[in-house]
């Protein structure tokens, strides 16, 4: 990393006793935590050596659990070569998948890599993921499910004694969130999100600066995730004539906790178009935008309020409204008890989105590429001394960020998308899928988990089937 600029100033010379203390307590993920519920003793799993080689685990080897997760960890391609050059010293043991087809081809892969590895273990893959739970040799679940089965396979999981890796977003509704979380904190196992981009440099190099009170305290953060498909996102995904009801598919055993619906490959195959699957591009695309703000501005709030709005008008326009459920853009506003705000802006129908940016009283962070600019506000210009961190490394990277996941492990530490994290972004996500979709603000209260519109009254937090 390349960087510029005086680390040093008036400012800090004057603040200097404070702000060593600051530092110490403001470490990402590491603030006050909600309540959390003790049922039992926590699970102990597997203890690991630095050295260990991982044995993994997954459930869901769809496009994102096959690609992004298999073949990754495995580290090798459908030609038999390295996909990366990452050290994860991981093998694959087991997959499970509904779909018989991805079963097969997920198997075919461990196999190669198997092979490859010279190991003599056995690969299997299923129907029914608790068989690859009850695998002792495994220590770690990667989770590639449609979003409503996350929570029961990572609770479950959890209490199998085994780490979770699991996609983005978290969990389909607030409840399953909290759900997760305090199974976390019950097992004491490891739990990561999949984004990426919780573990790229720029956000943690942020949030150094931010947490040695370098840009004064917070006042606002911005970013974006759009995207222009004229033909609609997500339809770009193959329907296939091999899955078949009955079949190659358990439907029922698919829609799990969504209520009883007729078959339907488009609802397979493009699943995030269905509101009784996802939140669309909420948690789509823009949860890739609100871990890193979350992890840069401290991961110590959940927020207070939140509101979004949006709509499909364009998307209707072009393909017809029978096309999809969700919106084809939205706007986030999430405030948060200390003050900050957090905008967020998402679309499928336009790709010109919002700079990045995190605004302090003292001094604003501007981020392009790998690129962090500290450039101090014009009242304190002579206070604060601005800075240019140039190369942030590492970049965006999945096979760095399942990295991070095994070596919170291997050094028990948090991992960069972990479950402080990952329960407030969610319930961003959350919050601002309800206010969507029923037109209220929501107040959100931390310490009963309870929501309310602005005039005092409490709201149910949507769950399945509500708004069928």
């Amino acid at each position: 990393m390349k960087q510029t600029g005086t680390r040093t100033s008036r400012r800090d010379f004057l603040k200097k006793s404070t702000l060593g203390a600051a530092a110490a307590v403001a470490a990402v993920g590491s603030a006050a935590k909600p309540r959390v519920t003790q049922a039992k003793a926590p699970v102990i799993g597997p203890v690991l050596g630095a050295n260990d080689m991982i044995v993994a685990g997954f459930i869901g080897v769809g496009g994102q659990g096959y690609n992004s997760h298999l073949l990754n960890v495995t580290n090798i391609d459908r030609e038999g070569k390295p996909r990366h050059s990452v050290p994860l010293n991981a093998i694959g043991a087991a997959a499970c998948d509904l779909y018989s087809v991805r079963q097969d081809r997920a198997l075919a892969s461990l196999e190669q890599a198997r092979q490859a590895a010279g190991r003599e273990a056995k690969v299997t893959a299923h129907e029914d993921y608790r068989y690859v739970l009850d695998n002792p040799d495994i220590d770690a679940i990667f989770i590639g499910t449609v979003d409503h089965w996350h929570t029961k396979i990572a609770v479950d999981a959890l209490d199998a004694g085994k780490h979770v890796y699991c996609e983005k977003p978290m969990t389909r509704y607030l409840g399953e969130a909290f759900e997760i979380y305090d199974k976390v904190k019950e097992t004491g196992m490891k739990f990561q999100v999949g984004s990426q981009y919780c573990t790229e440099g720029k956000w943690h190099h942020a949030a150094k600066l931010i947490a040695e009170g370098r840009i004064g305290p917070l006042v606002s953060a911005q970013d974006s995730y759009c995207r222009n498909s004229p033909t609609g996102e997500w339809n770009y995904y193959r329907i296939e004539d091999e899955l078949e009801a009955g079949k190659t598919i358990d439907w029922a055993k698919w829609l799990g906790p969504v209520s009883d619906r007729p078959f339907n490959k488009q609802h397979f195959h493009r699943w995030r178009k269905y509101y009784p699957y996802c939140a669309g591009i909420l948690g789509d695309l823009l949860a890739h935008r609100i871990h890193p703000l979350v992890i840069a501005t401290g991961a110590n709030e959940f927020p207070k309020r939140v509101c979004s709005i949006g709509n499909k008008k364009i998307g209707d326009a072009n393909n017809g409204p029978e096309d999809r459920d969700v919106t084809d853009n939205c706007q986030i506003l999430a405030e948060f008890p200390s003050g900050m705000c957090m905008m967020i802006t998402g679309s499928t129908v336009n790709e010109q989105g919002l700079n990045q940016v995190i605004r302090g009283h003292e001094a604003t962070l501007y981020f392009s590429g790998s690129s962090v600019e500290l450039r101090p506000e014009r009242p304190f210009a002579d206070l604060v001394d601005g800075e240019m961190a140039e190369n942030v490394q590492p970049g965006v990277s999945i096979p760095v960020h399942i990295n991070d996941f095994f070596t919170a492990i291997r050094d028990d530490r948090p991992a960069s998308g972990n479950i402080d994290v990952a329960v407030r972004c969610q319930t961003i996500i959350s919050m601002a899928e309800q206010s969507e979709r029923t037109g209220e603000m929501l107040y959100f209260d931390e310490a009963t988990r309870t929501l309310t519109t602005g005039s005092g009254t409490k709201v149910e937090a949507l769950t399945y089937g509500m708004l069928d």
